[in-house]
């Protein structure tokens, strides 16, 4: 499976954005996957909080743009929550290796977050390098240990069809979203344009093409 993996993390840790990406690369390089760099980037004229990043992601994820998140900010915590609030995310937060490894044969969801900041400190890249090596090592959702396989993978089953039916359909939460959350979020740097041309779901690409018309609309008045 040529898995494509997106890097995004909150501003609060845009310096540790390249140490990401380089990471996340090196953990998947024996693998046919795909990573983008979304950023946050240096050079970028805004700052994204944890919450709007969680936005970007969600629309990523569910026009299936990207397979696979990979994020943080300072503790992993607030990225971990916001992500587990918004549509078709399913975030675990990875402090250590095995961390990593259990959320990934075991909870099979499809974002990480990391803590950036807390923590990180002369070991914080040779255990980031651990994280996502152990989060890409092996199948996701096999089941953890062999001999609880089955069973494990029951659960993750029931747990994502719980995560399904207490969530509203995506496109009706981005309809309620404030407009202007919805307006920076796109402006962001490669989110609208990589979701527009590489979505799946055609109904979001659909949404994020008209907003983001809309915001051009808003600057050129």
């Amino acid at each position: 499976m040529n898995m494509k993996i997106g890097v995004i993390q909150a501003s609060s840790q845009i310096e540790k954005n390249s140490l990401l990406y380089r990471c996340t690369l090196d953990a998947v390089k024996q693998y046919d996957y795909e990573v983008i760099n979304f950023g946050c980037f240096e050079n970028e004229s805004s700052s994204y909080s944890y919450v709007e990043i969680a936005v970007a992601i969600s629309f990523l994820l569910t026009s299936g743009a990207v397979d696979f998140t990979v994020t943080g900010c300072s503790s992993g915590q607030g990225m971990m929550l916001a992500c587990n609030s918004v549509p078709g995310v399913l975030c675990g937060l990875a402090v250590r290796a095995q961390d990593a490894f259990l959320f990934g044969r075991i909870n099979d969801g499809n974002a990480i977050s990391i803590p950036l900041g807390n923590g990180f400190g002369w070991d914080g890249e040779e255990n980031l390098k651990s994280i996502l090596k152990e989060l890409f090592r092996g199948p996701f959702g096999s089941g953890y240990p062999a001999r609880e396989a089955e069973r494990k993978r029951k659960d993750t089953l029931l747990m994502k069809k719980l995560n399904r039916m207490t969530k509203k359909n995506a496109l009706s939460v981005y309809c309620q979203l404030d407009k202007e959350l919805v307006r920076k979020v796109l402006r962001k740097q490669k989110i609208a344009e990589y979701i527009i041309q590489h979505a799946k779901n055609r109904q979001i690409a659909e949404f994020i093409r008209k907003a983001v018309i809309e915001t051009q609309d808003r600057k050129e008045e």
